[in-house]
């Protein structure tokens, strides 16, 4: 995907009813897009225990520019453009709630780092890195939906609620079951939102 926004002229492999929008809002939706690469790109490194122990400033510097660039430019930019997506009110409100929800769980994470929260951080940046990986999920429902048949309109108005919402309840399900990482258990993990 990338590549191709590199590459090609906005819109050049959407949808053709996609096309316009893609190519008024060019500017929003690259900053969107790059910003969330780097979020999609950093967010692995921050979940390894070996870099965060060995290398605890690359961990933080990785860490503000995943929450400074990724998250927070990334998300502003997708709440803008969230406005103008194809699929209707559907569509933009999953979209904009996906934007919001990225936002927020980013600014939880930065706050309980701040006041010294490590369990707490931890389990806002699993949400956060959940809601970042909605753009894979994307990537994956879009062309199951076209073998299967659906209408493009009717899949991509569902999938802008089904590439997030899944995600963040499988994590937390995952985390009220009992997880908790290996080097805080014995400490109290807060899982709550």
């Amino acid at each position: 995907a990338l590549a191709a926004y590199i590459l090609l002229p906005p819109g050049a492999l959407v949808h053709p009813d996609m096309k316009a929008a893609f190519q008024v809002n060019a500017v929003g939706l690259r900053i969107h897009i790059f910003a969330a690469v780097l979020a999609l790109a950093l967010g692995p490194f921050q979940f390894s225990s070996r870099i965060r122990s060995r290398f605890p400033r690359a961990h933080r510097l990785m860490g503000r520019i995943y929450l400074g660039v990724g998250v927070l430019i990334g998300g502003l930019a997708g709440l803008y453009i969230a406005q103008f997506a194809y699929g209707g009110v559907v569509s933009r409100l999953g979209f904009a709630m996906l934007a919001v929800a990225w936002l927020y769980t980013g600014a939880r994470a930065y706050g309980a780092i701040r006041a010294g929260k490590v369990a707490e951080h931890r389990a806002w940046m699993v949400r956060n890195f959940a809601l970042t990986f909605a753009a894979v999920m994307l990537r994956i429902y879009l062309p199951i939906s076209q073998v299967a048949g659906v209408p493009f309109e009717q899949a991509y108005a569902a999938i802008a609620w089904l590439c997030w919402v899944p995600n963040l309840v499988a994590v937390e399900v995952w985390m009220r079951s009992g997880y908790q990482p290996a080097n805080l258990r014995g400490q109290t993990t807060s899982v709550s939102i």
